[in-house]
């Protein structure tokens, strides 16, 4: 008993310790990001346009092409996943072909988004002649996403009880009544949850939207879908590894990181407050 008290003690110290590291390296990048970031941002950075190469001016358009191509992404990808994510879950057959199906979800989550970047220029940009564009970009994200999508939504899918399937269907409902009314109101919040976590996630991809329609400096707003645009993540690898004059433009390139930083974290804390919200509403 005391082997075994001393163990878990220990096995608890090593976590903490683990822990305690990870908190402190990301506590140290964060703090640096906003001490060299946080000098730059002001109403003009966020608002106006690039001049001079990037050397002046702000990144409204980076930010304003940064939210069409989630927006674009969340429309393929939310319903997409959560119907796919209801279909395996609820009415496919337990066999080999959904297992298979399963598996190759699963791994396409881990395929590395540059891979997802290529096979959209193949589809997108060539075969469906979209060109390098916003639609191009999007439409290539949400693939990246949707794998994501679906695990999510399917295992909350899977932590609603059997019971409250079989306990609409006793009195008489049909499948998708029991669905709509039985299970859905109860894995809504971890289904939206693990949905715009993909979607902040690929807000914050690079690779897929670099050969998909990203440019590093246009001083304009996209007119239409079709059009280019300049976005947070790829702006920010071209200001901090490629500028002409990177000494010049690193504070610019710490404010982008932070602003991107502070995008990602208000997604997230939207998913979090969303999944309080309707879990509280859902007990009342």
């Amino acid at each position: 008993m005391k082997n075994r008290t001393v163990e878990q003690f220990l096995g608890f110290l090593i976590l903490r310790i683990c822990i305690g590291f990870v908190i402190l390296a990301l506590a140290i990048i964060l703090f640096d990001i906003f001490k060299k970031g946080a000098g730059v941002i002001s109403w003009e950075f966020l608002s106006a346009m690039p001049r001079k190469g990037m050397t002046e001016g702000g990144i409204f358009p980076a930010i304003v092409g940064t939210f069409f191509v989630t927006i674009i992404t969340a429309i393929l990808s939310i319903p997409l996943g959560m119907g796919c994510a209801i279909y395996l879950n609820e009415y496919a057959n337990k066999g080999k072909i959904t297992r298979l199906i399963r598996m190759s979800i699963r791994n396409l989550s881990g395929v590395p988004s540059i891979v997802y970047g290529l096979f959209g220029v193949v589809l997108f940009v060539q075969l469906m002649r979209l060109d390098t564009s916003i639609l191009s970009a999007g439409l290539t994200l949400g693939l990246m996403t949707l794998p994501w999508t679906i695990t999510a939504s399917e295992e909350a899918l899977k932590n609603v009880p059997q019971s409250y399937r079989d306990g609409a269907l006793a009195v008489g409902a049909t499948k998708w009544q029991a669905i709509r009314t039985n299970v859905l109101p109860y894995a809504i919040p971890g289904m939206l949850t693990g949905t715009i976590l993909g979607l902040s996630r690929a807000a914050g991809e690079t690779a897929p939207i670099l050969f998909t329609g990203a440019a590093f400096y246009l001083p304009f707003l996209p007119k239409s879908l079709s059009d280019q645009f300049m976005a947070l993540p790829y702006h920010l690898y071209i200001m901090a590894t490629q500028h002409h004059a990177i000494e010049k433009v690193r504070p610019i390139a710490y404010g982008t990181a932070l602003v991107l930083i502070v995008l990602i974290f208000c997604m997230n804390l939207f998913a979090i407050l969303a999944r309080y919200k309707l879990r509280k509403v859902k007990v009342e």
